[in-house]
């Protein structure tokens, strides 16, 4: 088992990398993990479309989440998609970032068909992985680890897949946006030895990217204020990544926090336009600083994560109108907001190296063309 990676190590990985800018990913047509990966609704052609509209907006990388239960169902179908989706998107010039577990929305995950989405609820179809059920029985755990070996093994030296994503949001649950303490807490105490394991598996098979968890709330600003599980995310990561939904101050003063555990950081979800997190206000502090930035949603779709989150909607914050929560494409190519794809060009046209270039260049003589920006092999 490999050891986590030195400072020096993860530092080497984010010099071989091009400024990583790019969207979380499920294709329109799959209200969630299962309906996204099982042989009876894998939609390649919209897949291979939608990642088409990522790259026309200089978009180098993908999140994609994974489900436990699709290890169960059919091992070798569903290793062989993730395999067309790596081929579809490194085709068009994006890296993937493969996540594992996930502890938001439902508790009940359950192959075969998928409900219908739920009017005017945001995500109302996504599925925690695995779910709580599977986390409290020590008898699923072999299941579990013989899920994140398997598939981490069968990736460990693709370079298609730029970074594993072990648990998404550990300590949190069916209603994402409620962050009630007793209940984040309960969830910690129940993820915890898992997420640490999580980790030791991941490491068994010995991949050549970084493993990663990010941490999404609270006060980081010191170790002593974060808490046990958010020590063990990070204590387990080789590089740092964080999720944030805040506006530009917040999202600066996060990175600053960071930045003291002196490893790459990587945004794996921002983007909430209602909150103030744009791309405008995000992305030029996130190349400043060389931060990756992945918003969350590209293609509105069946997940309808355009809509605010429920208890935003409740609260009067952030309607079921315009602008947009996230996602940035209708199915048929539109823009949600022309201006903002034409900022997303920009920025990505810009190497994160020669600062100094001017704007008016981008586009013109000596501006670099973002397929010049191509994945570095991992």
């Amino acid at each position: 088992m490999r050891e986590r990676w030195t400072a020096e190590a993860a530092a080497a990985w984010h010099g071989a990398q091009p400024w990583l800018m790019g969207c979380n990913f499920t294709p329109s047509t799959a209200i969630n993990q299962l309906e996204m990966w099982q042989a009876a609704t894998f939609d390649l052609p919209t897949i291979e479309r939608e990642l088409t509209l990522a790259a026309s907006a200089g978009m180098n990388v993908a999140r994609v989440y994974l489900h436990d239960l699709l290890w169960v169902d059919d091992a070798p179908g569903f290793l062989a998609r993730v395999e067309q989706l790596l081929a579809a998107a490194d085709a068009r010039g994006i890296g993937v970032m493969l996540v594992l577990f996930d502890s938001c929305w439902r508790p009940d995950p359950a192959l075969g068909p998928q409900p219908h989405p739920v009017d005017g609820v945001h995500n109302s179809g996504w599925l925690q992985a695995p779910g709580p059920a599977a986390l409290a029985d020590p008898a699923q755990h072999p299941r579990l680890r013989a899920y994140v070996e398997g598939v981490v093994a069968h990736f460990a030296h693709d370079r298609r897949v730029i970074a594993w994503d072990v648990w998404n949001e550990p300590d949190n649950g069916a209603e994402v946006s409620a962050c009630d303490p007793a209940e984040l807490n309960a969830k910690a105490a129940l993820v915890l030895p898992v997420l640490r394991a999580a980790f030791a598996w991941a490491r068994g098979a010995a991949p050549t990217q970084p493993l990663t968890s990010g941490i999404w709330l609270g006060d980081w600003s010191a170790p002593d204020k974060l808490t046990e599980l958010q020590r063990a995310q990070l204590d387990e990561s080789d590089i740092v990544s964080f999720h944030n939904y805040g506006d530009a101050a917040d999202f600066a003063r996060r990175i600053a926090w960071l930045s003291a555990w002196g490893r790459p950081i990587l945004c794996s979800e921002f983007m909430a336009r209602p909150a103030g997190s744009t791309f405008q206000s995000i992305l030029p502090i996130a190349r400043a600083e060389g931060v990756g930035a992945i918003c969350w949603g590209l293609v509105r779709g069946k997940t309808q994560t355009h809509l605010p989150w429920v208890a935003w909607q409740e609260k009067g914050f952030g309607g079921v109108g315009e602008p947009w929560f996230h996602d940035i494409f209708e199915v048929d190519g539109a823009a949600h907001d022309p201006a903002e794809v034409d900022f997303l060009r920009l920025i990505a046209r810009i190497d994160a190296r020669a600062p100094h270039w001017p704007i008016v260049a981008v586009g013109g003589v000596g501006a670099p063309d973002v397929a010049d920006q191509g994945r570095a092999a991992a």
